[in-house]
């Protein structure tokens, strides 16, 4: 799949935190704030594909309507669309963009002009530049993730939806994805661009008005970087036998508790001495 399709797809995630009042503004400034940290133009990857000459490899209706409703596009059976989600396995949430907004991103992009850099479609490794956290820093972050620390501005911890494969931490959601690895799916720049707005409709729903701040960001990243180096030194936990052995125990437990107050129960029917007494009496 070329990387324009990929670019579309991470560059509706960069977009979905735009606000209406980007209407009258140029699309270099909507570009730099909401598409930059993912993307450059001309300059090759960073956590996304590079976007030069994307204008010319699809058409503006198409790009109209596919970055503001990814899923309508996909069911209709546009065979690029249709690609995208079997890559990803995810569909981009749809944009609360207007037209007006697509067009001038659209715009600088094409202004800027410049031949993609780089043609694979892979995200890049985490970037170079990034400043691995301290050890307090990944505790921390390992703490905000479990919900052992509440968030500053009270959101819910990351477990209640994701799961880490991490020793150190307990089983987690599988409401949303597995996130042992999105370091080097996305780097450092990628992860603190989606906790910094989220581009997910359940997940900005669950952090509506409850932002992290930027010391979590900083924790909850590198806790996740950690977690990515240290995942193939980390144990599968298999829960299937600790369930067993405590359903084996509740049921021990509750079968001692019967057996003592059964020993106070009656054994025999209540009408027993009053049959026996007829009896005797005839």
């Amino acid at each position: 799949m070329s990387s324009c399709i990929v670019g579309f797809f991470v560059l509706g995630a960069c977009l979905i935190g735009s606000q209406t009042g980007f209407a009258g503004s140029p699309g270099k400034e909507i570009f730099q704030q909401r598409c930059s940290a993912c993307h450059s133009i001309g300059q090759g990857l960073r956590v996304g594909p590079d976007l030069a000459g994307v204008n010319d490899r699809h058409s503006e209706g198409w790009l109209l309507k596919f970055i503001k409703s990814p899923q309508a596009v996909i069911n209709s059976g546009d065979p690029s669309a249709k690609a995208l989600f079997e890559e990803f396995k995810m569909v981009m949430p749809d944009q609360a963009l207007t037209d007006l907004e697509i067009k001038a991103i659209m715009s600088h992009i094409k202004e800027v002009g410049g031949n993609p850099a780089s043609a694979p479609s892979a995200p890049r490794a985490p970037s170079e530049t990034v400043v691995e956290a301290t050890p307090n820093e990944i505790e921390l972050g390992q703490n905000l993730f479990q919900g052992k620390v509440r968030f500053a501005n009270g959101g819910p911890s990351c477990i209640s939806c994701h799961h880490v494969r991490n020793d150190a931490v307990i089983g987690g959601g599988i409401l949303a994805k597995e996130l042992t690895t999105v370091f080097s799916r996305m780097g450092g720049e990628g992860v603190r661009a989606i906790l910094g707005g989220p581009p997910f409709p359940v997940m900005q729903a669950a952090y509506k008005g409850m932002p992290f701040t930027e010391g979590e960001i900083r924790a909850l990243v590198g806790f996740l970087q950690n977690a990515d180096k240290e995942h193939a030194y980390q144990h599968p936990r298999d829960y299937g036998w600790g369930l067993f052995g405590a359903g084996a125990g509740g049921l021990v437990v509750l079968l001692g508790f019967y057996s003592v107050v059964g020993r106070r129960r009656k054994k025999r029917p209540v009408n027993q001495d009053i049959y026996d007494r007829q009896i005797k009496s005839e």
